[in-house]
């Protein structure tokens, strides 16, 4: 299907590699006007325009810290402004600052649930006023199976990813009345940038850990992205959609 996003305005944050730069340039191919929020722009920002010219779709780079509050306002007004209006939100930010739990230092922690979990809660805040208005809109949280399963090593990590799922929950109870619906994807292992630091080794026994028998691609997450994002998933919300090869089964 093709045009799914025609004339609707998507918001992706973290949308310059790895899953976020995948959304992006499939809701632009599927017709969208996607607005990414970044600290720095794609790496070949021609390949977006490629996708957007394919699909009839736009792709726009505003440059954002998206855990500083002043910033999530200054840039969702910004695109209100030009666009009208936000019909589409994924919040895809993230980092990891993984260590054993005992030797994590306080920074650490924080870092991590204010990019992970601060960051969707201020991105949603500032569209959620603008879909509420028209009675309309979907929002999509960036989980992961680590918050739902955990994960030694992780625990920042895991936690800002679980916090992810219970405020998809209690939004989705809140926003439901306006017909704005909300959502979570939780991802298994796939290939980006993030686990090419894991070693080889490692790698082999995650890949044995999934029924399917392979990493994830993030292309496979942003497929689940735009179903979300989409009339196909009209009467879905405050659901955790897993795509992760039956890791967490």
């Amino acid at each position: 299907m093709e045009g799914l996003l025609k004339d609707k305005t998507c918001v992706v944050t973290g949308g310059s590699k790895g899953i976020g730069l995948a959304v992006v340039e499939l809701f632009a191919r599927q017709g969208g006007r996607v607005y990414y929020l970044s600290r720095s722009e794609a790496a070949d920002p021609s390949a977006l325009g490629a996708a957007a010219a394919a699909g009839g779709g736009s792709v726009a780079w505003v440059a954002c810290d998206v855990a500083e509050e002043a910033q999530v306002q200054k840039a969702v007004d910004a695109i209100v402004a030009e666009a009208g209006s936000i019909d589409a939100l994924v919040n895809n930010a993230g980092v990891t600052r993984d260590k054993l739990a005992l030797r994590m230092s306080l920074e650490d922690w924080e870092a991590v649930l204010r990019a992970n979990l601060t960051s969707a809660f201020l991105v949603s805040r500032e569209a959620a006023r603008h879909m509420i208005k028209r009675r309309s809109g979907s929002i999509v949280n960036m989980s992961s199976v680590v918050g739902l399963m955990g994960n030694g090593g992780q625990a920042n990590y895991a936690a800002s990813k679980a916090g992810l799922v219970g405020f998809t929950k209690s939004l989705a109870r809140e926003l439901s009345s306006r017909s704005v619906r909300v959502n979570a994807i939780a991802p298994g292992f796939i290939e980006t940038s993030m686990t090419e630091r894991i070693g080889e080794e490692a790698k082999e026994r995650l890949k044995a850990s999934i029924p399917l028998g392979r990493v994830g691609q993030p292309e496979e997450v942003a497929a689940a992205a735009l179903y979300l994002c989409s009339e196909l998933s009209s009467y879905v919300t405050g659901e955790v959609l897993r795509v992760d090869g039956g890791m967490g089964m």
